[in-house]
């Protein structure tokens, strides 16, 4: 284990990090790996990083505070860090350090769950203004729980070094020279970025054998994005989609989940979304449908799409077969859209234009962003272009283009 911890802070540094324009780092992390942000923040000190600011999530603090009333939660300073707003001004260097545990909110009011993210949205908003137009480097990235582990693998003993090799075998560290290969791998996405770029995409269309025929539209100024691309450093670890904001009110159609979804550790799964001039109107879940319902329901614009995003059916996650149960491993097995807000990077000169600007081509200006998984494997997704041109991007869940 101490010989991929240390591959992956090797990687953590060299790919998710950028320090040319900042010294300062702010480290998100849950209190089960205090050992494992330890050795990256002494690896970081020999790197000549000094300021470095920690937030500490303790998933037992927040449970027992989620049963309090509302006035408390509110004004608690446990959601209320000012933190992330004092390093957001320095510009610093974001690492998200991401695990999971299921269940652990199973027993609370859906309403209060709401309103701490809520309330950690907003408490971040300074970071999340500068994210949106690319002023600081930032990287989310997957780390094992005993708990998330158990939940994977319930029947093996070695569950939390099993699920640790996995993510380390999905973020490349089997390979000779991880950060050498995810510049093989972000090569070869800035390729297919290129291409879905100069075909100018007009519409996709796609259809599937679960009952998928469901449309989309893309402003004339939309760009196709993907990992490492236009960015400070690789936001998301793992990463094998591509990506762009279609005009949200364009869907049309009904689209069917691949994968089930995790949303506040809870499991929706089995459903569709039915939409009607780019507006959810119908949905349903045989898992889970009041929390899919409590999403779509959350905001207006929530009704809405703000991402498209396209995943080969053979990349790592998706080979693994292993569902993670988070939506940042699962939405690299499989091509997903997401309810809610879109990248201004998307649109032409988007980190430019205002919020109105934005909207008028119809780029989602929700707070709240949902990734649904949609990709099967006989998955077909093909393009209108503004040229009057048909052509296919994926057939049976694999590029074609």
């Amino acid at each position: 284990m101490k010989e991929l911890e240390d591959k992956y802070i090797e990687l953590i540094i060299n790919k998710c990090t950028n320090f040319e324009n900042t010294k300062s780092i702010l480290i998100n992390y849950p209190k089960e790996n205090r050992k494992f942000v330890k050795k990256l923040i002494q690896e970081l000190m020999v790197r000549g990083i000094k300021d470095i600011a920690l937030e500490e999530d303790d998933p037992e603090y927040l449970h027992k505070l989620l049963e309090q009333d509302e006035d408390t939660i509110k004004n608690s300073p446990y959601l209320n860090n000012p933190v992330w707003g004092e390093y957001a001004k320095k510009n610093a260097n974001f690492l998200m350090l991401k695990s999971e545990y299921p269940h652990y909110m199973d027993d609370l009011d859906m309403k209060k769950k709401e309103l701490a993210s809520q309330i950690s949205l907003n408490n971040k908003a300074a970071f999340y203004e500068k994210q949106k137009v690319n002023l600081v480097p930032w990287s989310i990235l997957a780390i094992p729980s005993k708990a998330w582990a158990k939940e994977v693998f319930p029947r093996d003993k070695n569950a939390y070094s099993k699920l640790f090799k996995l993510i380390g075998a999905v973020c490349l560290l089997n390979e000779d020279n991880p950060a050498k290969a995810w510049d093989s791998l972000i090569a070869n996405s800035n390729k297919i970025v290129n291409k879905l770029n100069k075909l100018k995409i007009k519409t996709l269309h796609y259809t599937n054998s679960l009952g998928t025929d469901f449309k989309v539209s893309l402003n004339k100024d939309a760009l196709w994005c993907g990992v490492g691309q236009d960015s400070l450093c690789l936001v998301n670890m793992p990463s094998y989609e591509v990506f762009t904001s279609p005009d949200k009110n364009t869907a049309e159609g009904i689209i069917y989940s691949a994968l089930p979804l995790y949303y506040h550790n809870q499991k929706v799964d089995k459903f569709y979304l039915k939409f009607k001039k780019g507006k959810v109107v119908d949905f349903k879940a045989k898992e889970g449908n009041n929390v899919l319902k409590s999403i779509v329901n959350s905001e207006k614009d929530m009704k809405f799409l703000g991402e498209v995003a396209l995943v080969d059916k053979n990349s790592p996650i998706a080979k693994s077969k292993v569902i993670f149960g988070t939506t940042l491993l699962d939405e690299n097995a499989s091509c997903h859209l997401a309810l809610g807000e879109g990248f201004p990077e998307c649109i032409k000169n988007g980190e430019k234009l205002s919020d109105k600007k934005l909207m008028r081509k119809g780029l989602n200006i929700a707070k709240n962003h949902v990734d649904m998984m949609v990709g099967t494997d006989d998955l077909k997704i093909t393009a209108e272009t503004y040229h009057g041109k048909e052509i296919d991007i994926m057939i049976d869940g694999k590029f074609v283009i």
